[in-house]
């Protein structure tokens, strides 16, 4: 791993192809990768906060629809959706299922991009 981090997307990535997944989670310092479905309420509800947890901090956020990326899906164990995961470094540092506050996800970023 190169020492030298791209700068974080100020808008969510979109994940288009699942071979571009550990490509993108291992070229950022921070990850939060959204795992939804864009006919989940609590994913509908949060995605506000995403696009300003995307804006507002240091970490790159990937979008990943679970319709579209079943397998993904199901090789990192998501059950629920939604469901976080924080990526420090290229590797998973935290998983969070259900819907979360901003405070509660930008404290948990924090931990990772200060």
């Amino acid at each position: 791993m190169s020492s030298q981090s791209d700068a974080a997307p100020a808008e969510p990535i979109h994940l288009t192809d699942a071979d571009e997944y550990a490509d993108i989670v291992s070229r950022y310092d921070t990850v939060l990768v959204d795992f939804y479905a864009d006919w989940c309420g609590p994913c509908q509800m949060m995605e506000p906060t995403i696009e300003a947890l995307a804006e507002d901090t240091a970490a790159a956020v990937l979008k990943v629809d679970v319709d579209q990326f079943q397998a993904l899906a199901s090789q990192h164990g998501v059950q629920g959706i939604p469901t976080l995961l924080v990526y420090a470094d290229g590797e998973q540092a935290e998983r969070m299922v259900g819907a979360q506050t901003g405070d509660a996800l930008e404290n948990t970023l924090t931990g990772y991009t200060a």
